[in-house]
């Protein structure tokens, strides 16, 4: 994709015996972040596009070795320049001491084009890089702590053009002619000590949409401001996702334990499965006693009754290692012969009998000689 940015020149022109005129300026910056319009660089959803420009990739070996020899023309040409339009284009060239200067790239210019040299020495001292470099859209934070949503690396220079200081009004684009070769960044130096009063130079911004003016400490505190903004929102944003995960958590576990419930309910013994339960319990009971009636069955199990038994009847031996399994076996086969007792039965096995005669007429006739006499022992008392 094809780029703009802007520098003022920073140097005065020096003119040569043949009158060429030399400078050295600054071309370009590393380690910043430009912010794009969104249409300009591919992306539709977004208004505008903040691109890093990392010193790793704008200092790199071919990207500084590309300015090397790179023409220069006076504003930006509608296809850039090559070896069939240099001879038409090109004032003059990039010399090969290309230097990085703290966070800028210097190059030395030479300006070959009496009419450029002139228009230069008349106030039109800004330059604009026109070049290539690929675009990685993902979101980050510089070293710096700035935010960004993509980043621009393998630069690689086509030329510089000569363009007019821009200055005020609803200009937003930071060089002329720059729809002509490639996107250029919004917000750009707008005043210059040596043309205005303003003793700070100002930079205009788009914030929310809106342009506004301002200064380098206001564009650093508004940055500030919208780098928080957008950390509040993505706090924001995390805390609403954590809180619906919170509560699908919660529904996940109210219905497990809904399931967990049922399930219970549905173990639970019926009353039919508890009236089998009684009468197999008290059948047991009744043949333990019958075999032993020794044996204590409160609050013995039914494995441990049957294993008691099976000791009671076959020795300590036969129970000492046996499994449950093989206990029950053992029972069943000494039980089958036993009979439990029934003392319902026992009491009727010899049949109603009536009480004693003799008993009987002796307590009638006690009665009647009790009753015969009462009145003796009544006139004792009286007397």
């Amino acid at each position: 994709m094809q780029f703009t940015d802007r520098l003022t020149l920073d140097g005065a022109i020096r003119r040569t015996a043949d009158g060429y005129g030399v400078v050295s300026a600054k071309v370009a910056r590393g380690g910043n972040v430009q912010l794009y319009l969104g249409s300009e660089v591919g992306v539709k959803d977004k208004a505008t596009v903040r691109v890093y420009r990392p010193e790793s990739e704008v200092f790199k070996k071919d990207a500084i070795a590309s300015y090397a020899g790179v023409p220069v023309t006076i504003n930006h040409p509608k296809s850039g320049v090559s070896a069939d339009t240099w001879k038409d284009l090109a004032v003059g060239e990039v010399g090969d001491d290309v230097l990085r200067d703290g966070e800028f790239v210097r190059v030395p210019m030479m300006l070959r084009d009496a009419k450029a040299i002139k228009a230069v020495e008349d106030g039109k001292r800004e330059l604009s890089m026109g070049y290539s470099a690929e675009i990685t859209f993902a979101d980050g934070v510089t070293p710096s702590g700035e935010t960004f949503d993509a980043i621009m690396s393998d630069f690689k220079m086509n030329h510089v053009a000569i363009v007019d200081q821009a200055r005020g009004g609803a200009e937003l684009r930071i060089g002329d002619g720059a729809d002509k070769w490639g996107a250029s960044p919004v917000n750009s130096q707008t005043a210059d000590e040596r043309t205005s009063p303003m003793a700070d130079a100002l930079r205009k911004m788009l914030v929310d949409g809106l342009q506004v003016e301002t200064t380098d400490a206001g564009a650093a505190a508004i940055e500030k401001l919208l780098g928080d903004k957008r950390t509040l929102e993505t706090k924001i944003a995390d805390a609403i996702k954590d809180h619906a995960a919170s509560i699908a958590a919660k529904d996940e576990e109210i219905g497990t334990l809904k399931a967990e419930n049922q399930k219970l309910k549905d173990a639970a013994p019926k009353p039919a499965d508890l009236d089998k339960l009684v009468a197999d319990r008290a059948a047991l009971v009744t043949t333990i006693k019958a075999i032993d009636s020794k044996i204590e069955v409160s609050g013995v199990s039914d494995n441990d009754l049957r294993r008691a038994a099976v000791k009671s009847k076959l020795g300590d031996e036969m129970a000492k290692d046996a499994s449950d399994a093989e206990i029950t076996g053992m029972f069943k086969a000494i039980a089958k012969d036993v009979k439990a007792a029934d003392p319902f039965a026992d009491a009727l096995k010899g049949g109603v009998k009536p009480a004693d005669a003799t008993n009987s007429n002796a307590a009638h006739s006690a009665m009647v000689s009790d009753m015969s006499t009462a009145w003796m022992n009544q006139n004792k008392g009286a007397a």
